[in-house]
């Protein structure tokens, strides 16, 4: 009811000679705790007197916790009301799908949305990537086939701060069991021109911005047998032309890796501010062909690298099945496994010092908005504008994925990258006269000694001086497919398949078998330690042979993750709950939510398709009836559909 309908009811609610307004409140209060939140709504309609015990907060309260089963020892959200909250997890969640894009005609591997909320990217594997108008109806603004570099299909894409640039990472042509991939860069200010291209191995490293003008790759070298390093490189985004001695790329770190693992889905986060006494800290682990146009090998997602390493055991092509957990009947419906994230106090605390903060700088709280008027402009605060040097002014966690026992990535890695300096000219080094001298000199002593010694790579301890220490090891001990950050930076969310209690790994070409269920771990990146847990969170199906990454995304509201169970699915970030789940025909591999409106969802799948969900209360605002509209599968009309059939 709107503030003139209600004016008009209360105006005339004496003409009817009516009684019922004169119902003392004490009564009325013990009707309204009978009814649902709908018949309360009506209830509110009847006179101003019935309206003030229809919003009592403590009924609301009640029918919150009933409705979505929330567990009563989670607090409200600091700042609001439960009649607020009811609404908001009613009618603006994003459920409404309001369009269908169809215009890949292959499988869609991953969605991303520039910072402005304008546009989103789609890549798929039918090569080409997409950048979209986000506004409704959603239309194709830039689009480029990647196939014309031999790339094989794009597999991921990430907009830069100020949403001027776009990386693009993709697959090579090659081998059946090649590992090669690349990395372009297009201006989203020129006509969606190419900037740069940067090789990417292992490809599913995937890449990420640094900076607003700068990209980290990565570069893979085998060193004996099981034994590789990995190699991360910095890149300028916009190659230089005019010098050859203007530098574009910078080594940034090289790391061990043992027993077939790599580093792989790197993602850069800011440091804050009280996070800098947990640096240098690391954690003991727990466990001491090219085919045709439109001719396509049919494989779901993206596929994990080291294709080639991974035999036919017949443990390895098994999924762990824990009786507690589910049942290998894919036919169950998913929402029976849809479980809460569950978080401990410090989270809680943590969420109320955030609240303190906000209402200490305003009446309203600080708002991202104030700082976002010119979201068009480009601008990177993070470099000198001197001539000399592009210096990096914050600390930043490289966040990455790793294996130790197998090459299966089982552990999450921070490597805290400290300012430094980045030379805008390189010194020209010596002449070609001198280089000659050099080269007579080295052979001449080469002559006269034996050479070197190849040093011993399985030997870590006799090599570990060759290559950088990472700070700071997790180990959640199963296959991590995932990995999602805040948008504050405060938390990381990750998706992994766990492992059997207890399984000890022999042969690192050998993981552990894996659960059909995917679990989600809350990671704090100030006291880097877990805060929240979900077990069983949906469902997964592939062996751990074939297991690709699931994408989830993380809004300031809510939680949000694809599925192998051909749905994508919706968290609510605070109370933990599930709430919703979105329906495609196959695999759903990435989702991402508008980081300006909470309200808009888009999901990508294995059979084609791109949908976009929006809130019911955004539908209304765009003129769209929503009863034309197919919707998601909200959690509570599932229960309440089942309570009523039972």
């Amino acid at each position: 009811m709107d503030y003139n309908e209600e004016k008009e009811t209360i105006q005339n609610e004496n003409d009817t000679g009516s009684l019922w307004p004169y119902l003392p409140h004490p009564a009325l209060y013990h009707i309204c705790q009978y009814l649902n939140y709908k018949e309360l709504l009506k209830v509110g309609e009847v006179c101003r007197s019935w309206l003030a015990v229809s919003r009592d907060d403590l009924l609301w309260k009640n029918l919150f916790y009933s409705n979505f089963k929330v567990d009563r020892s989670v607090p409200i959200i600091a700042g609001k009301t439960w009649f607020d909250e009811f609404k908001r997890v009613c009618y603006h969640i994003p459920i409404v799908q309001t369009e269908t894009l169809t215009d890949h005609i292959h499988q869609v591997l991953h969605v991303s949305f520039s910072h402005n909320g304008k546009y989103f990217a789609t890549c798929s594997k039918d090569g080409y990537v997409l950048v979209w108008d986000a506004a409704f109806p959603a239309t194709i603004k830039y689009h480029r086939d990647m196939r014309t570099f031999c790339w094989k299909y794009t597999q991921y894409s990430q907009f830069n701060q100020s949403d001027t640039l776009l990386l693009v990472s993709g697959v090579h042509f090659g081998t059946p069991n090649s590992t090669s991939g690349e990395i372009a860069v297009f201006s989203l200010q020129d006509g969606f021109e190419l900037q740069c291209r940067v090789v990417n191995k292992p490809y599913d490293i995937f890449g990420t911005w640094y900076s607003d003008q700068h990209l980290l790759s990565g570069d893979l070298h085998w060193l004996a047998h099981l034994v590789s390093s990995s190699v991360l490189w910095l890149n300028k985004a916009s190659q230089e032309t005019g010098s050859e001695h203007v530098p574009i790329t910078q080594n940034l770190y090289k790391f061990y890796n043992r027993n077939a693992s790599s580093i792989r889905a790197i993602m850069v986060a800011n440091c804050l501010p009280n996070s800098e006494n947990v640096s240098d800290n690391v954690e003991a682990c727990k466990d001491d062909d090219q085919p045709k146009d439109h001719e396509f090998v049919i494989e779901h997602g993206n596929p994990v690298s080291y294709h080639d390493i991974n035999g036919s055991s017949s443990s390895r092509n098994q999924v762990f099945t824990n009786p507690r957990w589910c049942t290998r009947n894919k036919n169950v419906d998913s929402f029976e496994y849809a479980t809460s994230i569950l978080y401990n106090t410090d989270y809680r605390k943590v969420e109320l010092e955030a609240y303190d903060i906000s209402q200490g700088c305003g009446s309203h709280g600080c708002s991202d908005d104030e700082n976002d008027s010119n979201d068009d402009t480009a601008s990177d605060l993070s470099f000198d504008t001197s001539d000399e040097c592009d210096e990096v002014q914050e600390d930043k966690y490289l966040i990455f994925t790793t294996g130790f026992k197998t090459y299966t990535p089982h552990q999450i890695g921070f490597k805290r990258i400290k300012p430094f300096m980045f030379p805008k000219r390189m010194d020209p080094g010596p002449t070609l006269k001198e280089r000659i001298i050099l080269q007579e000199r080295k052979k001449e002593q080469q002559r006269s000694s034996s050479p070197p010694p190849e040093p011993n790579w399985l030997d870590f301890d006799a090599v570990s001086d060759k290559f950088d220490k990472i700070d700071h090891l997790i180990d959640v001990h199963g296959h991590i497919i995932g990995m999602g950050l805040s948008p504050d930076h405060r938390y990381l969310y990750v998706n992994s398949r766990p492992w059997p209690q207890g399984y000890t790994i022999t042969n690192p070409l050998d993981p552990p078998p894996i659960a059909q269920e995917i679990d989600i771990h809350v990671i704090d990146l100030v006291t880097l330690k877990q805060v929240g847990t979900m077990l069983r969170s949906h469902k997964a199906y592939t062996p751990n042979n074939e297991c690709f990454f699931i994408f989830l995304d993380v809004c300031n509201e809510y939680v949000a993750s694809g599925a192998e169970d051909k749905h994508g699915y919706l968290w609510d970030r605070h109370y933990g709950i599930c709430l919703a789940k979105f329906p495609h025909t196959d695999v759903v591999n990435s989702v991402a939510f508008n980081p300006k409106d909470p309200e808009m969802l888009v999901t990508t799948s294995d059979d084609h398709t791109i949908k976009i969900w929006r809130s019911r209360a955004k539908a209304k605002q765009l003129g769209l009836n929503v009863a034309q509209f197919q919707e998601g599968v909200e959690k509570r009309r599932y229960r309440m559909q089942r309570s009523f059939r039972n």
